[in-house]
Protein backbone atom coordinates (compact mmCIF):
# COMPACT_ATOMS: atom_id res chain seq x y z
CA UNK A 1 0.00 0.00 0.00
CA UNK A 2 0.83 3.49 -0.99
CA UNK A 3 0.39 6.02 1.79
CA UNK A 4 -2.36 8.54 0.66
CA UNK A 5 -0.72 11.43 1.76
CA UNK A 6 3.08 11.36 0.64
CA UNK A 7 2.57 8.50 -1.64
CA UNK A 8 5.44 6.48 0.27
CA UNK A 9 5.53 2.55 0.88
CA UNK A 10 3.86 1.71 3.85
CA UNK A 11 3.56 -1.19 6.09
CA UNK A 12 0.83 -3.39 7.79
CA UNK A 13 0.87 -1.52 10.90
CA UNK A 14 -2.61 -3.44 13.00
CA UNK A 15 -5.59 -5.32 11.73
CA UNK A 16 -8.64 -4.79 13.57
CA UNK A 17 -12.23 -6.76 13.48
CA UNK A 18 -10.62 -7.63 9.58
CA UNK A 19 -10.08 -4.10 8.90
CA UNK A 20 -6.25 -3.37 7.81
CA UNK A 21 -4.19 -0.28 9.19
CA UNK A 22 -1.20 0.67 7.27
CA UNK A 23 1.97 2.98 8.58
CA UNK A 24 3.79 5.42 6.15
CA UNK A 25 7.19 4.51 6.88
CA UNK A 26 7.93 7.74 5.24
CA UNK A 27 5.77 10.35 6.82
CA UNK A 28 4.68 7.98 9.98
CA UNK A 29 0.55 8.78 9.01
CA UNK A 30 -1.21 5.67 9.77
CA UNK A 31 -4.68 4.96 7.56
CA UNK A 32 -7.40 2.31 7.09
CA UNK A 33 -7.21 0.33 3.75
CA UNK A 34 -9.75 2.41 1.34
CA UNK A 35 -11.72 -1.33 0.51
CA UNK A 36 -12.94 -0.67 4.11
CA UNK A 37 -14.00 2.94 3.81
CA UNK A 38 -18.43 3.11 4.37
CA UNK A 39 -20.02 4.42 1.99
CA UNK A 40 -20.91 8.39 1.56
CA UNK A 41 -24.18 7.55 2.61
CA UNK A 42 -23.34 5.41 5.56
CA UNK A 43 -20.76 9.04 6.21
CA UNK A 44 -23.02 11.11 6.13
CA UNK A 45 -25.42 9.55 8.94
CA UNK A 46 -23.19 8.79 10.97
CA UNK A 47 -22.49 12.76 11.40
CA UNK A 48 -26.10 13.22 11.54
CA UNK A 49 -25.34 11.24 14.79
CA UNK A 50 -23.55 13.80 15.91
CA UNK A 51 -25.04 15.79 19.01
CA UNK A 52 -23.75 19.46 17.83
CA UNK A 53 -25.74 21.33 19.46
CA UNK A 54 -24.22 25.10 18.54
CA UNK A 55 -25.55 26.20 22.07
CA UNK A 56 -24.25 23.79 23.94
CA UNK A 57 -21.70 25.19 26.31
CA UNK A 58 -19.93 21.48 26.25
CA UNK A 59 -19.93 21.74 22.84
CA UNK A 60 -18.33 25.29 22.87
CA UNK A 61 -15.72 24.29 25.14
CA UNK A 62 -14.75 20.98 22.87
CA UNK A 63 -13.71 23.93 20.00
CA UNK A 64 -12.69 26.95 22.55
CA UNK A 65 -9.03 25.98 21.57
CA UNK A 66 -9.24 27.10 17.27
CA UNK A 67 -11.71 30.01 18.76
CA UNK A 68 -9.45 31.15 21.51
CA UNK A 69 -6.64 31.32 19.09
CA UNK A 70 -8.51 32.99 15.67
CA UNK A 71 -9.76 36.10 18.52
CA UNK A 72 -6.42 36.14 19.65
CA UNK A 73 -4.19 35.96 16.41
CA UNK A 74 -6.99 37.92 13.93
CA UNK A 75 -9.21 41.00 13.77
CA UNK A 76 -13.01 41.26 12.47
CA UNK A 77 -11.74 43.01 9.50
CA UNK A 78 -10.44 39.49 8.73
CA UNK A 79 -11.93 36.64 6.80
CA UNK A 80 -11.71 32.93 7.77
CA UNK A 81 -13.34 29.68 6.45
CA UNK A 82 -14.84 26.69 8.33
CA UNK A 83 -14.15 23.95 6.75
CA UNK A 84 -15.82 21.16 7.80
CA UNK A 85 -18.12 22.43 10.00
CA UNK A 86 -21.16 19.45 9.72
CA UNK A 87 -24.45 19.93 10.89
CA UNK A 88 -23.85 21.96 13.83
CA UNK A 89 -20.72 24.61 12.83
CA UNK A 90 -20.39 26.13 16.80
CA UNK A 91 -16.46 27.35 15.66
CA UNK A 92 -18.92 30.22 13.07
CA UNK A 93 -21.32 30.58 15.81
CA UNK A 94 -19.29 31.75 18.45
CA UNK A 95 -16.91 33.86 16.17
CA UNK A 96 -20.09 35.39 14.27
CA UNK A 97 -21.59 36.38 17.67
CA UNK A 98 -17.87 38.03 17.81
CA UNK A 99 -18.68 40.22 14.76
CA UNK A 100 -16.17 38.12 12.64
CA UNK A 101 -16.59 37.03 8.86
CA UNK A 102 -16.71 33.44 8.50
CA UNK A 103 -17.37 31.69 5.38
CA UNK A 104 -18.83 27.68 6.13
CA UNK A 105 -18.05 24.67 3.91
CA UNK A 106 -18.88 21.13 4.74
CA UNK A 107 -19.11 18.53 2.02
CA UNK A 108 -22.02 16.54 3.13
CA UNK A 109 -24.10 19.59 4.93
CA UNK A 110 -22.76 22.45 3.08
CA UNK A 111 -21.27 22.05 0.09
CA UNK A 112 -20.71 25.85 -1.08
CA UNK A 113 -18.13 25.39 -3.88
CA UNK A 114 -17.80 29.12 -3.89
CA UNK A 115 -16.49 29.22 -0.40
CA UNK A 116 -13.49 27.17 -2.27
CA UNK A 117 -13.20 29.91 -4.16
CA UNK A 118 -11.67 32.41 -2.38
CA UNK A 119 -8.79 33.16 0.18
CA UNK A 120 -8.80 33.30 3.53
CA UNK A 121 -6.72 35.01 6.70
CA UNK A 122 -7.56 31.91 8.64
CA UNK A 123 -9.39 28.43 8.44
CA UNK A 124 -10.54 26.54 11.35
CA UNK A 125 -10.71 22.55 10.86
CA UNK A 126 -11.98 21.06 13.61
CA UNK A 127 -12.28 17.20 13.79
CA UNK A 128 -11.88 16.55 10.12
CA UNK A 129 -8.39 15.93 8.84
CA UNK A 130 -9.00 11.96 10.14
CA UNK A 131 -12.23 11.77 7.63
CA UNK A 132 -9.41 12.80 5.00
CA UNK A 133 -9.82 10.09 2.34
CA UNK A 134 -7.55 11.62 0.63
CA UNK A 135 -5.19 13.96 2.57
CA UNK A 136 -2.83 14.68 0.13
CA UNK A 137 -5.27 16.20 -2.27
CA UNK A 138 -7.27 17.97 0.66
CA UNK A 139 -3.98 19.40 2.75
CA UNK A 140 -3.28 21.13 -0.80
CA UNK A 141 -6.62 22.62 -1.16
CA UNK A 142 -6.49 24.16 2.58
CA UNK A 143 -3.15 25.41 1.97
CA UNK A 144 -4.55 27.10 -1.48
CA UNK A 145 -6.80 28.78 0.13
CA UNK A 146 -4.92 30.86 2.77
CA UNK A 147 -3.34 34.06 2.57
CA UNK A 148 0.09 35.33 3.15
CA UNK A 149 0.30 34.98 6.48
CA UNK A 150 -2.65 32.94 7.17
CA UNK A 151 -3.31 30.36 9.90
CA UNK A 152 -4.83 26.83 9.40
CA UNK A 153 -5.94 25.41 12.70
CA UNK A 154 -6.76 22.05 13.37
CA UNK A 155 -8.12 19.62 16.10
CA UNK A 156 -7.75 16.04 15.98
CA UNK A 157 -6.62 13.11 18.70
CA UNK A 158 -2.55 12.35 17.99
CA UNK A 159 -1.59 9.30 17.66
CA UNK A 160 1.97 8.47 19.20
CA UNK A 161 3.93 5.29 20.81
CA UNK A 162 2.36 5.59 24.01
CA UNK A 163 -0.98 4.52 22.84
CA UNK A 164 -2.18 0.69 21.80
CA UNK A 165 -3.98 1.16 18.51
CA UNK A 166 -5.82 -2.02 19.24
CA UNK A 167 -7.31 -0.22 22.40
CA UNK A 168 -7.35 3.56 21.23
CA UNK A 169 -10.99 4.47 21.52
CA UNK A 170 -10.67 7.19 18.19
CA UNK A 171 -10.08 4.73 15.68
CA UNK A 172 -13.60 2.89 16.66
CA UNK A 173 -15.34 5.53 14.71
CA UNK A 174 -15.73 4.04 11.26
CA UNK A 175 -15.29 7.50 9.35
CA UNK A 176 -12.07 8.04 10.97
CA UNK A 177 -9.92 6.71 8.23
CA UNK A 178 -6.35 8.75 8.76
CA UNK A 179 -4.13 9.10 11.37
CA UNK A 180 -1.78 11.54 12.10
CA UNK A 181 1.74 11.65 14.30
CA UNK A 182 3.89 14.31 14.86
CA UNK A 183 6.46 13.08 12.65
CA UNK A 184 3.46 14.10 9.99
CA UNK A 185 2.25 17.17 10.45
CA UNK A 186 6.22 18.24 10.39
CA UNK A 187 6.05 15.78 6.80
CA UNK A 188 2.67 18.03 5.74
CA UNK A 189 4.85 21.46 7.00
CA UNK A 190 7.85 20.79 4.89
CA UNK A 191 6.08 18.79 2.16
CA UNK A 192 3.11 21.54 1.66
CA UNK A 193 5.06 24.70 1.79
CA UNK A 194 3.94 25.62 5.02
CA UNK A 195 6.10 28.36 7.23
CA UNK A 196 6.24 26.75 10.15
CA UNK A 197 3.86 24.05 12.11
CA UNK A 198 3.18 23.67 16.10
CA UNK A 199 1.12 20.79 17.82
CA UNK A 200 0.23 22.08 21.14
CA UNK A 201 -1.99 18.30 22.54
CA UNK A 202 -5.08 18.08 20.06
CA UNK A 203 -4.94 21.58 18.29
CA UNK A 204 -2.19 21.67 15.15
CA UNK A 205 -1.54 25.29 13.88
CA UNK A 206 0.17 25.58 10.26
CA UNK A 207 1.22 28.78 9.11
CA UNK A 208 1.49 29.67 5.55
Amino acid sequence: MNCPLCNSKSELFSTIKETPYYKCCTCKGIFMHPNFFVSNTAEKKRYQTHNNDVNDPHYQQFVNPIVSNILKCFNTKHHGLDFGSGTGPVITKLLRDANYNVTTYDPFFDNNIHALKTNYNFIACCEVIEHFHSPNKEFKLLKSLLKPKGKLFCMTDVYHKGINFENWYYKNDETHVFFYQKDTFEWIQKNMHFSKVSVQNRLIIFES
